[in-house]
């Protein structure tokens, strides 16, 4: 499940891409893959980046897709190990909603950014984070390395234009997947053994392995209507 569009993106053979807060790889996968490129994963957890290095390595494609490189860094992103200018394009996705000071991080990002760099960002809508955060104050809203924030698009894309970027354009991502967080926001407490839950899950997960038409067309209506992530792309000027 991708919320940036990697498809979208102007990448070109031989650039080097950042992919801040990877995770176990879902972006970072799709990038490797998308060009002849050096794709590098940055994100603080270990065990996150070592699946994200397996689930790379376990690829049947890996072999027949040379003059690609990938690396991984275990670092903070307050700090990043990379000299100033080094990145054709920058993805954070849903990085910054868990970090108190998003304001150093968006320093950095413009730091290791070359001009003439894209930066494409997602951070959760306001109005469905919102709804999860009133249905489960004391759950959703307190879990441990969870998000400490709702963000208002408007204000981060004001924070990263004062930083020298300009504003490309945005959309909405998942929207399928708002009802499945506020129903186990409402079951907060019981959502591991709620077959309510399980059954949504079941569904998701269906979507995202077939991808079958219908729910490709009904997600492309629902998302600008309560999609889960807002997506925003910039560019830094030459």
């Amino acid at each position: 499940m991708r919320t940036i569009e990697i498809e979208r993106l102007d990448i070109s053979d031989g650039d080097v891409v950042l992919d801040l807060g990877c995770g176990e790889g879902r972006h970072l996968h799709a990038l490797y893959f998308a060009r002849r490129l050096h794709a590098v994963g940055v994100d603080l957890g270990y065990e996150d980046l070592r699946k994200a290095r397996l689930g790379l390595e376990l690829n049947p494609d890996l072999e027949s897709n040379p003059q690609r490189y990938c690396s991984f860094a275990q670092a903070n992103a307050l700090t990043l190990p990379f000299p100033d200018g080094c990145f054709d394009l920058v993805l954070c996705s849903e990085v910054l909603e868990h970090i108190p000071d998003y304001q150093t991080v968006l320093d950095e990002v413009y730091r290791v950014l070359k001009p003439g760099g894209t930066l494409a960002v997602s951070v959760p809508r306001t109005w469905p984070e919102w709804i999860c955060w009133k249905l489960s104050p004391d759950g959703y809203a307190n879990s441990p390395g969870g998000h400490i924030r709702i963000f208002r698009s408007g204000v981060l894309r004001r924070d990263i234009e004062r930083r020298g970027l300009h504003f490309v354009r945005r959309h909405w991502a998942h929207g399928l997947h708002s009802p499945y967080w506020w129903l186990q926001c409402m079951m907060w407490d019981s959502k591991e053994t709620s077959h309510a839950v399980r059954l949504y899950r079941r569904f998701l997960e269906w979507d995202i392995l077939q991808q079958p038409l219908f729910t490709r067309i009904l997600d492309k209506f629902t998302s600008p209507i309560m999609g889960k992530s807002v997506v925003m792309y910039f560019g830094r000027a030459l």
